[in-house]
């Protein structure tokens, strides 16, 4: 299970359509490296800087990364995420690296979380939203920009290659790992990375286009191993929470 687990941090730190929720897109593309299944430091990037680490109490404990929306402070990352005890108090560091914040520390001024998790902590409802509150006059995505979100009724990344790029809990650099995602039941795809440990909770799973197919958690909160990790599936009850997170 990718547990939050308490590590020593060193940085004081849109749109709802009836069947998809395509955003405006990212202008760019993941290559897919050879061999797959293989975990390797995340190289800087504009791209991987759009992801970063949540803290809470100094502690570095999960994953987020930037979407794109209308008012351009937008973060996914998973509903286990989100809540419990003392979620209060979140700050979203990307591009985090080696103890610095490149480009600050964003705090989270509100969250959005489906009934189905809040309800009962329902493993397919593992996704949720989280506002930033600019700085100096900035968004978040203003400076590092953002990843399309891709949900919908009916639409699956199974059967294709998708990168993960997250932040596990014994380094201060994010790995990253592409390969095929495969099916898990009628709601769930899983991924087989090695190294996917507690802290890369919330990590997103992006496709060969730049867009964000997944989030890792779900089942057991994305696996009980570090081996082979999960997301749900970006279905209609994300497509409507992301609308709400939009619109708010």
């Amino acid at each position: 299970m990718k547990r939050p687990i308490r590590l020593p941090f060193l940085v004081a730190v849109a749109l709802l359509a009836a069947g998809s929720v395509p955003v405006a897109a990212a202008h760019t593309r993941v290559r897919t490296p050879e061999p797959l299944g293989v975990t390797t430091t995340a190289p800087v990037s504009a791209e991987n800087a759009r992801v970063g680490v949540l803290v809470r109490g100094g502690v570095h404990y999960c994953t987020a990364s930037v979407v794109n929306s209308e008012g351009r402070d937008l973060i996914v990352t998973a509903a286990h995420c989100l809540t419990g005890s003392g979620s209060g108090g979140i700050e979203f560091v990307p591009g985090y690296r080696d103890g610095r914040a490149p480009y600050g520390t964003w705090t989270v001024a509100r969250t959005y979380v489906g009934d189905g998790w809040k309800g009962r902590e329902d493993e397919d409802s593992d996704v949720a939203f989280a506002r930033v509150v600019s700085r100096g006059g900035e968004e978040v995505e203003d400076v590092v920009g953002g990843n399309r979100l891709v949900a919908g009724a009916g639409l699956s990344p199974v059967g294709e290659a998708v990168t993960v790029v997250g932040y596990p809990r014994a380094r201060e650099t994010p790995v990253s790992c592409t390969n095929i995602s495969t099916a898990y039941g009628g709601s769930q795809q899983r991924i087989e990375c090695p190294g996917y440990s507690g802290g890369t909770s919330g990590s997103p799973w992006i496709d060969a286009r730049g867009r964000v197919v997944g989030v890792l958690g779900g089942f057991q909160q994305g696996g009980a191993t570090d081996d082979v990790s999960y997301s749900v599936v970006l279905g209609g009850e994300v497509a409507a929470l992301y609308g709400e997170a939009t619109s708010g």
